[in-house]
């Protein structure tokens, strides 16, 4: 029997705030298969951010295992826990988070700096993910020049140079009008179904919700219930 891509087993996190603890995440037991596309819901301050964040390596936990690709995050640390997450999890995040004075190229390949790859792997590598999202022809181009759709989806393609085993995106669509939304929706589902890429995505929006598979619901640090989308689109076999 596979093991799970993800599995978060008794993941506590609190944070300080003022002269209190705050409690994000209580114990929390979750398990996401590879290849699977997911939406993480919940109300504000139910630890969604904070969950996606533990995944990719970004924080820690309190107390609890967390298991990504079978590999224990609490087993690594500092460059071989940047290592790790450069070689197995992409970023997406709401707010894009390029750099202004970078083409949309040199966003792509600047992860990539950090791997192990040669000068000619990190071009071959960043090109192919700029055709992917359909931006061949604005690699050259600055975010300035390039429209909040195209700004994401140079965010995406960052995020799959690497050819990561898991993609997260922190409410990707979020400043997004409702067609650049459907399009950045529509490639994660491509690079889920065609590129068997595991996504877990943090969202608000139930329209969104309803791209993925599944759809997981956080209730104050803890796992609510989780249901299938029927209505997602069918993976591709091949």
């Amino acid at each position: 029997m596979a093991l799970p891509m993800i599995r978060v087993q008794n993941v506590s996190k609190s944070y300080r705030r003022g002269g209190e603890m705050l409690t994000v995440l209580d114990r929390l037991s979750l398990e996401m298969d590879e290849g699977r596309f997911y939406a993480l819901m919940g109300p504000s301050g139910s630890g969604k951010t904070t969950l996606l964040n533990l995944i990719g390596g970004l924080d820690t936990p309190d107390s609890g295992d967390l298991f990504v690709s079978g590999e224990n995050l609490s087993d690594l640390a500092g460059a071989d826990l940047s290592h790790w997450r450069a070689a197995n999890v992409g970023f997406v995040f709401q707010g894009f988070n390029l750099i202004p004075v970078l083409s949309a190229f040199e966003n792509v390949e600047l992860p990539l700096k950090l791997t192990r790859l040669s000068g000619a792997e990190r071009r071959q590598h960043a090109e192919h993910a700029l055709t992917l999202v359909g931006l061949a022809d604005r690699m050259h181009h600055r975010p300035k020049q390039l429209s909040g759709g195209q700004e994401q989806r140079v965010a995406i393609a960052r995020a799959i140079a690497s050819d990561p085993k898991v993609i997260l995106a922190d409410e990707p669509t979020g400043d997004l009008d409702r067609k650049s939304a459907e399009q950045v929706l529509e490639l994660l589902g491509r690079l889920n179904r065609e590129f068997k890429k595991t996504i877990l995505m943090v969202t608000h929006d139930p329209h969104a919700a309803e791209h993925a598979q599944s759809i997981v619901h956080l209730d104050k640090g803890q796992l609510g219930r989780i249901e299938d989308n029927r209505r997602a689109p069918a993976m591709d076999a091949r």
